[in-house]
């Protein structure tokens, strides 16, 4: 069972998982070059049995972990945290620690062998969205868990053990200190201005177009003023909203062409890199 601690010196969680220290790509010495067939790719249709069993598919009538999909859910099958069990916190002196209680799952975003979402049509882009807003919904309903977090990684260099294009859920127990840092900040604004920091930020920039990616009347993506790495890059709705799994329809479908124009931008710049 992985297990979460608390580091004292940074008030800040960890995830302890052993079973993940030893993984199939530990074994794997030299990069595969890519065919595109989708021959041994376990997310391809066809090799549904090569995953665990579905959580959430979108289907046109086809059997549950069978073909006929256009997208679908899987558990990890090497978690960071198991789905069963309850926290157990307890403490050890100055630790703090407890069960690696939450979810794990793998959102595979096409049938199509594809490497890139940027290569995914934008309706394909949109259902992505749909799925990232239907599972934060259902888990939502599980009191032991405070926070999701969606993530991708792109390339063999980011971490992205197999190249059909995918994306990945962790809903944690505990809110990232990150996360807690950024809702401080914003009450802080707040408290002093009486008015939204995001709302405040995306006027200004707005108003001086100076780091502006691309605009809708819907949303803003801009490269932020302190930057943590390079090219790092905000999708910003313009009207205030606080949870993305309260997104209406015409804001989703929207959305979906921002990140498939931004993610062109990006693999334009860096020439496909990994990220």
């Amino acid at each position: 069972m992985p297990e979460l601690r608390k580091d004292p010196v940074t008030d800040q969680w960890v995830i302890i998982s052993s079973d993940r220290g030893r993984r199939p790509s530990d074994f794997v010495r030299e990069s595969v070059p890519s065919t595109r067939s989708g021959n041994v790719c376990p997310f391809c249709p066809g090799h549904e049995t090569s995953t665990p069993p579905e959580v959430l598919a979108y289907r046109n009538g086809s059997p549950s972990n069978q073909p006929g999909w256009s997208l679908r859910v899987v558990p990890n099958k090497f978690p960071v945290l198991e789905i069963e069990g309850d926290l157990e916190r307890e403490g050890d002196g100055l630790f703090d620690k407890m069960q690696g209680v939450g979810a794990h799952e793998v959102i595979i975003e096409a049938p199509e062998h594809v490497l890139s979402m940027s290569e995914l049509s934008e309706k394909a882009i949109e259902q992505v969205l749909w799925a990232f807003r239907d599972r934060v919904h259902d888990l939502k309903n599980d009191r032991r868990l405070r926070y999701v977090l969606l993530f991708k990684n792109h390339g063999e260099g980011a971490g992205a053990t197999l190249e059909h294009t995918h994306s990945q859920l962790i809903a944690l127990p505990v809110v990232p200190k990150r996360v807690q840092e950024e809702i401080s900040g914003a009450k802080k604004y707040y408290k002093f201005k009486e008015r939204c920091l995001f709302c405040d930020l995306i006027r200004q920039e707005t108003r001086e177009a100076a780091r502006i990616v691309t605009e809708t009347d819907r949303f803003i993506v801009l490269e932020p003023y302190a930057a943590r790495f390079p090219f790092e890059t905000w999708i910003l709705p313009k009207q205030h909203r606080s949870h993305y799994e309260d997104i209406d329809a015409a804001h989703l479908e929207n959305l979906a062409w921002v990140l498939k124009s931004t993610l062109r931008k990006i693999d334009k710049a860096l020439e496909r890199a990994a990220i």
